[in-house]
């Protein structure tokens, strides 16, 4: 005999079977029992939440010789032929596949025959939005009256890519997600027929892990299973499901909070080796994280035992709200990078690192708070200096300190100065970015000698602790043209968009960085002219055209020539990530 999956084998055949979905199942049987069922039903929610098994036993207690309260017997000829398969009156069809006009021609064909057997001859469409637009427009006049002996279920997961058409000619049923307690119900009802040995722990594991879809569940159920453990185990499911243990995401979290890089690396690095996925590690991460917020905020916690929440309650004890929040938006922001590149485990580190860096003093009732750095006095005034800490000062030509960064809170890292000098060397590297912004004059030479360009930067650096960013009028920014521009904006005219070519006339674009192009307006950009050019479409435009002059993903800005603001802006991102105010002027 076949093997058949557990999602397969225990599949609801009674709308009393399907789990978590009562304000549905309760209205379909109201409809049943008095004989007021609608011609198109359409059945919208997200995946193994239920909506192909209501299907089925749907177009069995329509069809059902001897129905009860609403629901099919399963005993009649006509039940047990639908179950079997064999029933034609009953018609499955996977528009996934099947999404031509010819497919829906033949049912529109065949609605005009009365059924064989059955009472009804009902049409059963999953994936229903994957029709084309020509099926949907041949579906629409059977859809909206069809034959009296003919009913059609439609399901989906995508009901916002049906026509409005399709949508109005059905009533509509939205499934939600199951309960993580009524998935662990059921995987117990069926461990316990299947004489499967699993623990509690485990069982709630597998629930939360199903993220609401009951067939996800199963199918996790069903991995362990093929294991052959004697006994499956909360540790099992997550070794299988690539799942780091809790005690490593504890041990990451917690030196990532402390500011310790080097244990922050060796922690991951352990991680890694074990083969686990970095996005889940990324995500394991953040639920962690966000698990502590909860922790903090209410002191109460779920799926946790009473070691782990003693680990949890540890950690937010030295932590604040802000800094456990600005975590989870630096690591959504890191698993997002993580997609666009093929070194995971370079950016991964990076990441990390960052958010160690990051910590220099946000949390409340932590040791490690940030400096108060008074540059016009020259004197650095701590409100609170911790016991132990490597600092890296930033000094202007005349000595006095005007920027404090602390790097780390960790006593036995004070010796490190490989540490030191590679956070130096991060944020020279980021002056000098902003070096390759600085504005000038429109008569002055941008290819001047490297002499200009050393005291351009030196006078950057000395002015840092002056105040907000200034910026001279009649600006432009420094960088290599893009030669071809005067090209692409007449290709927009040859395309059709008359709007967006008549704004980009007469501009120019230059190289801002590797990854992003200014296109600077020399008259300004009017109001009309902003409206045109914020639509999404055009800026999409845009960024596909330049994308493919380059031959890789590139970024398109504004630049107002007339505004110095825009320019202010673009600065203003870099000196943001220092954490340092910077005023570039004139020589």
């Amino acid at each position: 005999m076949s093997y058949t999956a557990l999602y397969r084998k225990f599949r609801p055949m009674k709308f009393s079977e399907i789990v978590g979905q009562e304000h549905i199942t309760r209205t379909l049987k109201n409809q049943i029992i008095a004989n007021r069922v609608g011609h198109a039903y359409l059945l919208t929610g997200g995946r193994g939440t239920g909506k192909t098994s209501a299907a089925k036993i749907l177009a069995r207690a329509i069809n059902c010789l001897n129905p009860q309260d609403g629901e099919p017997c399963n005993e009649c000829e006509i039940c047990k032929a639908a179950i079997q398969g064999s029933l034609t009156d009953i018609v499955e069809m996977d528009a996934a596949s099947n999404n031509s006009v010819e497919d829906i021609r033949s049912i529109r064909e065949e609605v005009n025959f009365l059924p064989t057997v059955a009472k009804y001859r009902v049409y059963i469409i999953d994936e229903v939005h994957m029709l084309s637009v020509g099926a949907f427009n041949a579906l629409l006049k059977t859809l909206e009256e069809p034959p009296e002996h003919v009913k059609f279920i439609l399901a989906t997961t995508e009901p916002q890519k049906l026509p409005a058409t399709i949508l109005s000619r059905c009533q509509r049923f939205d499934y939600k997600k199951i309960s993580p307690e009524n998935i662990k119900l059921r995987l117990s009802f069926i461990c316990k027929e299947s004489n499967i040995n699993i623990t509690e722990e485990a069982l709630k594991t597998i629930s939360v892990l199903a993220e609401g879809a009951m067939r996800d569940g199963l199918s996790i159920l069903e991995r362990c299973v093929q294991e052959g453990e004697d006994e499956i185990n909360d540790d099992k499911v997550k070794e299988l499901v690539g799942i780091p243990k809790v005690e490593y995401i504890n041990k990451i979290v917690n030196s990532v909070i402390d500011c310790n890089t080097e244990e922050t690396l060796e922690n991951i690095d352990t991680v890694i080796s074990d083969g686990k996925d970095l996005n889940n590690l990324i995500w394991e991460i953040i639920k962690y994280v966000k698990d502590i917020l909860v922790f903090k905020s209410s002191g109460k916690l779920s799926l946790y035992n009473e070691n782990e929440l003693a680990k949890i309650k540890e950690v937010s004890d030295k932590t604040s709200k802000e800094r456990l929040l600005k975590i989870i938006y630096s690591l959504s922001e890191l698993a997002n990078d993580l997609k666009m590149t093929t070194q995971k485990t370079i950016m991964l580190e990076v990441g990390i690192m960052k958010l160690c860096a990051l910590g220099t003093g946000a949390d409340v009732g932590n040791s490690n708070t940030v400096q108060n750095v008074n540059s016009q006095n020259s004197s650095m005034q701590s409100q609170s200096v911790p016991s132990a800490g490597v600092y890296a000062t930033f000094s202007n030509d005349s000595g006095e300190v005007v920027a404090a960064q602390h790097l780390s809170g960790n006593a036995n890292q004070v010796s490190n100065n490989k540490e030191l000098e590679n956070k130096i060397k991060q944020l020279e590297s980021k002056i000098d970015k902003i070096t390759n912004l600085v504005i000038h004059n429109s008569g002055t030479n941008v290819d001047n000698s490297s002499e200009k360009t050393t005291t351009t930067r030196r006078t950057t650096t000395r002015n840092t602790a002056k105040g907000p960013t200034n910026i001279v009028k009649n600006v432009e920014p420094v960088g290599k043209k893009v030669e071809g521009w005067g090209k692409l904006v007449s290709g927009l005219k040859e395309s059709g968009k008359i709007m967006l070519y008549t704004n980009l006339m007469n501009t120019t674009a230059t190289e801002i960085n590797d990854m992003t192009v200014g296109i600077v307006f020399k008259n300004g950009i009017t109001p009309f002219g902003k409206s045109i050019l914020d639509k999404p479409e055009s800026v999409n435009e845009l960024t596909k055209l330049i994308s493919l002059e380059y031959g890789k993903s590139m970024q398109v800005r504004y630049i107002d020539a007339k505004n110095p603001e825009q320019t202010k802006d673009i600065v203003g991102e870099l000196t943001t990530e220092m954490g340092m105010p910077i005023n570039v002027i004139e020589e």
